[in-house]
C-alpha cells in the first residue's frame, strides 16, 4: 500500500495512521521525522536542512522532495508506506508523481479526511492539560470526572495557548491556503478517496480498509 494522508489539523489523521500502519505493515513517513533523522545522522541533505531550520527559514520544496525521495528508497518502503504531512504543495505532489513514475509505481490512494471547521475548532480547543501531572483531557471526548480537576492527582486543568480558538483558526487558514489545493489536484488524478471524519474512529477506519482492501 502506497498512500498519502490529507486533511486539516484535528481531523484524526494521527489516530488513523497508527491503525493503518499496523494493519498494512508499512512505515508511516513524515517530513519532520525525515528531517530529524538526517540531521542526527549528519547526511549532506540533513546539513542543508539544518542550515534553514537554524536560521528560522522554511526548508525549500526542492530539498524537502529530495529528503522524501531518499527516504522512499529505503528497504522498509519496498512494500509501501503511508505519507503523512507530504506532499503539502502542488509542486511537492508533482515531484512525488514524477518520482513514482520513474520507479514504475503509483499511489494506491490519497486518503482525504472531510470535516467541518466548527467541529475541528471544537476538537482543537477542547484539550486540557493538568498543571500537576501533565495528564491530558478533552472537554468533549475525554472529560474529567469533575470539571477543571484532574482525575489522577486533583491538579488544576488548563488550556494551553496553542489550543486557543485564535490559534486553531489560524492553523485551519494556513491549511486551506497551502494544502487544500491538493484535493483538487488528486481528484483529477483519480487517486483521491474522501472519508467523513466526523464519525467514530472505528467507523472511519473500517471505511478506509473497505476502500483500500485487505
Amino acid at each position: 500500500m502506497r498512500a498519502v494522508l490529507l486533511g486539516p489539523p484535528g481531523a484524526g489523521k494521527g489516530t488513523q495512521a497508527v491503525r493503518l500502519v499496523e494493519k498494512y505493515g508499512v512505515p508511516q513517513i513524515s517530513t519532520g521525522d525525515i528531517f530529524r533523522a538526517n540531521i542526527k545522522a549528519g547526511t549532506e541533505l540533513g546539513k542543508k536542512a539544518q542550515e534553514y531550520t537554524n536560521s528560522g527559514k522554511l526548508v525549500p520544496d526542492e530539498l524537502v522532495c529530495d529528503l522524501v525521495k531518499d527516504r522512499l528508497m529505503h528497504d522498509d518502503c519496498k512494500n509501501g508506506y503511508l505519507l503523512d504531512g507530504f506532499p503539502r504543495t502542488i509542486f511537492q505532489a508533482e515531484q512525488l508523481d514524477k518520482f513514482l513514475e520513474e520507479m514504475g509505481q503509483k499511489l494506491d490512494a490519497v486518503i482525504n479526511f472531510e470535516i467541518g471547521n466548527e467541529v475541528l475548532i471544537e476538537r482543537l480547543t477542547g484539550r486540557r492539560i493538568c498543571k500537576g501531572c501533565g495528564a491530558g483531557y478533552h472537554v468533549v471526548n475525554l472529560p474529567p470526572k469533575v470539571e477543571g480537576v484532574c482525575d489522577k492527582c486533583g491538579g488544576e486543568l488548563e488550556q494551553r495557548k496553542d489550543d486557543s480558538r485564535e490559534t486553531a483558526e489560524n492553523r485551519l487558514s494556513v491549511y486551506e491556503e497551502s494544502t487544500a489545493p491538493l484535493i483538487e489536484y488528486y481528484s483529477k488524478t483519480g487517486a483521491l478517496k474522501n472519508f467523513n471524519a466526523d464519525q467514530d474512529p472505528d467507523v472511519v477506519f473500517a471505511e478506509i480498509v473497505a476502500e483500500l482492501g485487505e
